[in-house]
Protein backbone atom coordinates (compact mmCIF):
# COMPACT_ATOMS: atom_id res chain seq x y z
CA UNK A 1 0.00 0.00 0.00
CA UNK A 2 1.54 3.47 -0.88
CA UNK A 3 2.02 6.14 1.67
CA UNK A 4 1.37 9.37 2.33
CA UNK A 5 2.79 12.54 0.65
CA UNK A 6 2.39 16.08 2.14
CA UNK A 7 -0.44 17.19 -0.05
CA UNK A 8 -2.00 13.90 1.53
CA UNK A 9 -1.48 14.76 4.76
CA UNK A 10 -2.63 18.57 4.72
CA UNK A 11 -5.63 16.85 3.22
CA UNK A 12 -5.90 14.59 6.09
CA UNK A 13 -5.15 17.44 8.52
CA UNK A 14 -8.17 19.32 7.02
CA UNK A 15 -10.55 16.69 7.39
CA UNK A 16 -9.74 15.90 10.75
CA UNK A 17 -9.09 19.57 12.60
CA UNK A 18 -12.52 19.86 13.16
CA UNK A 19 -13.29 15.95 14.61
CA UNK A 20 -10.19 16.20 17.23
CA UNK A 21 -11.02 19.74 18.42
CA UNK A 22 -14.22 18.26 19.28
CA UNK A 23 -13.13 15.22 20.45
CA UNK A 24 -10.61 17.39 22.93
CA UNK A 25 -13.31 19.84 23.78
CA UNK A 26 -16.04 17.17 25.08
CA UNK A 27 -13.01 15.83 27.06
CA UNK A 28 -12.02 19.53 28.90
CA UNK A 29 -14.88 21.77 28.49
CA UNK A 30 -12.95 25.05 27.77
CA UNK A 31 -12.22 26.12 24.40
CA UNK A 32 -8.56 27.35 24.71
CA UNK A 33 -7.34 24.37 26.72
CA UNK A 34 -9.14 22.69 23.72
CA UNK A 35 -7.28 24.36 20.90
CA UNK A 36 -4.10 24.44 22.58
CA UNK A 37 -4.40 20.42 23.16
CA UNK A 38 -5.68 19.98 19.55
CA UNK A 39 -2.27 22.13 18.50
CA UNK A 40 -0.02 19.60 20.56
CA UNK A 41 -1.86 16.55 19.03
CA UNK A 42 -1.33 17.75 15.33
CA UNK A 43 2.16 19.02 16.25
CA UNK A 44 2.93 15.13 17.92
CA UNK A 45 1.52 13.62 14.89
CA UNK A 46 3.52 15.36 12.80
CA UNK A 47 6.89 15.42 14.56
CA UNK A 48 5.89 11.54 14.33
CA UNK A 49 4.81 11.12 10.94
CA UNK A 50 5.56 8.19 8.69
CA UNK A 51 4.75 8.69 5.69
CA UNK A 52 4.50 5.05 4.66
CA UNK A 53 1.58 4.45 7.37
CA UNK A 54 -1.31 3.16 5.48
CA UNK A 55 -3.82 6.88 5.48
CA UNK A 56 -6.46 3.77 6.89
CA UNK A 57 -4.98 3.86 10.05
CA UNK A 58 -3.48 7.10 10.25
CA UNK A 59 -7.36 8.40 11.65
CA UNK A 60 -7.16 5.26 14.63
CA UNK A 61 -3.42 6.78 15.37
CA UNK A 62 -4.79 10.49 15.53
CA UNK A 63 -7.25 9.75 18.15
CA UNK A 64 -4.35 7.44 20.15
CA UNK A 65 -2.03 10.16 20.15
CA UNK A 66 -5.39 12.89 21.12
CA UNK A 67 -6.40 10.07 23.86
CA UNK A 68 -2.98 10.10 25.69
CA UNK A 69 -2.34 14.19 25.00
CA UNK A 70 -5.50 14.61 26.96
CA UNK A 71 -4.86 11.79 30.05
CA UNK A 72 -1.52 14.02 29.87
CA UNK A 73 -2.98 17.56 30.21
CA UNK A 74 -5.29 15.66 33.28
CA UNK A 75 -2.23 13.77 34.66
CA UNK A 76 -0.61 17.16 35.13
CA UNK A 77 -4.11 19.10 35.89
CA UNK A 78 -4.79 17.50 39.02
CA UNK A 79 -1.08 16.39 39.89
CA UNK A 80 -0.82 20.45 40.30
CA UNK A 81 -2.47 22.99 42.17
CA UNK A 82 -5.96 22.46 43.72
CA UNK A 83 -8.39 24.90 44.78
CA UNK A 84 -11.12 24.62 47.03
CA UNK A 85 -13.75 26.44 48.54
CA UNK A 86 -11.47 28.05 51.04
CA UNK A 87 -9.23 29.39 48.41
CA UNK A 88 -12.02 30.93 46.63
CA UNK A 89 -13.37 32.62 49.65
CA UNK A 90 -9.89 33.92 50.62
CA UNK A 91 -10.05 35.34 47.11
CA UNK A 92 -12.95 37.09 47.83
CA UNK A 93 -15.67 35.10 46.21
CA UNK A 94 -18.89 34.80 48.49
CA UNK A 95 -22.01 33.07 47.49
CA UNK A 96 -25.62 33.04 49.48
CA UNK A 97 -25.64 30.04 51.47
CA UNK A 98 -28.02 27.89 52.93
CA UNK A 99 -26.68 26.72 55.97
CA UNK A 100 -27.98 23.63 57.00
CA UNK A 101 -27.64 22.39 53.65
CA UNK A 102 -23.92 23.77 53.77
CA UNK A 103 -22.90 21.92 56.81
CA UNK A 104 -24.41 18.63 55.58
CA UNK A 105 -22.58 19.10 52.32
CA UNK A 106 -19.29 20.46 54.20
CA UNK A 107 -19.45 17.77 56.74
CA UNK A 108 -20.22 14.87 53.57
CA UNK A 109 -17.33 16.68 51.82
CA UNK A 110 -14.78 16.40 54.59
CA UNK A 111 -15.90 12.37 55.00
CA UNK A 112 -14.97 12.12 51.48
CA UNK A 113 -11.56 13.98 51.87
CA UNK A 114 -10.84 12.09 54.96
CA UNK A 115 -11.30 8.76 53.07
CA UNK A 116 -9.29 9.47 49.57
CA UNK A 117 -6.56 11.39 52.19
CA UNK A 118 -6.62 7.75 53.73
CA UNK A 119 -6.35 5.42 51.31
CA UNK A 120 -3.13 4.66 49.00
CA UNK A 121 -2.21 6.64 46.19
CA UNK A 122 -3.43 4.43 43.48
CA UNK A 123 -6.70 4.03 45.24
CA UNK A 124 -7.03 7.47 45.58
CA UNK A 125 -6.34 8.15 41.45
CA UNK A 126 -8.74 5.43 40.21
CA UNK A 127 -11.67 6.49 42.76
CA UNK A 128 -10.77 10.42 42.11
CA UNK A 129 -10.81 9.67 38.44
CA UNK A 130 -13.72 7.73 37.91
CA UNK A 131 -16.04 9.40 41.03
CA UNK A 132 -14.77 12.88 40.67
CA UNK A 133 -13.88 13.22 37.08
CA UNK A 134 -16.71 11.22 35.91
CA UNK A 135 -14.06 9.37 33.69
CA UNK A 136 -15.02 6.12 32.12
CA UNK A 137 -12.87 2.76 32.67
CA UNK A 138 -11.10 3.22 29.36
CA UNK A 139 -10.30 6.39 30.30
CA UNK A 140 -8.90 5.86 33.43
CA UNK A 141 -7.20 2.81 32.52
CA UNK A 142 -5.27 5.02 29.80
CA UNK A 143 -5.10 7.81 32.63
CA UNK A 144 -3.54 5.45 35.40
CA UNK A 145 -1.47 3.38 32.79
CA UNK A 146 -3.65 -0.13 32.86
CA UNK A 147 -5.59 -1.70 31.10
CA UNK A 148 -9.58 -1.69 31.49
CA UNK A 149 -9.61 -5.10 33.45
CA UNK A 150 -7.06 -4.46 35.85
CA UNK A 151 -8.60 -0.74 36.31
CA UNK A 152 -11.84 -2.63 37.32
CA UNK A 153 -10.21 -4.66 40.01
CA UNK A 154 -8.43 -2.04 41.33
CA UNK A 155 -11.57 0.19 41.24
CA UNK A 156 -13.49 -2.72 43.45
CA UNK A 157 -10.40 -2.65 45.99
CA UNK A 158 -10.42 0.81 46.38
CA UNK A 159 -13.88 0.93 46.79
CA UNK A 160 -13.79 -2.18 49.42
CA UNK A 161 -10.96 -0.01 51.48
CA UNK A 162 -13.08 3.35 51.39
CA UNK A 163 -16.48 1.47 52.79
CA UNK A 164 -13.87 0.11 55.41
CA UNK A 165 -12.39 3.20 56.16
CA UNK A 166 -16.02 4.82 56.25
CA UNK A 167 -17.17 3.03 58.75
CA UNK A 168 -14.31 3.82 61.12
CA UNK A 169 -14.83 7.16 60.59
CA UNK A 170 -18.43 6.83 61.11
CA UNK A 171 -17.78 5.88 64.26
CA UNK A 172 -15.27 8.53 65.18
CA UNK A 173 -17.26 11.29 64.49
CA UNK A 174 -20.28 9.68 66.29
CA UNK A 175 -18.49 8.58 69.51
Amino acid sequence: MEGMDVEDFQTFYQENLGLIYHFVYSKVGNRQEAEDLTSQVFLKVVRSLDFMRDPRSMRTWLFRVARTTIADYWRIHYRGATSSLDDLLEAGRECPVDEGAALVNNSAAELVQDILQALPERDREVLTSRFLLNLSVRETAVRMGLTEANTKVVQYRALQRAARLEGLTTKAVHS
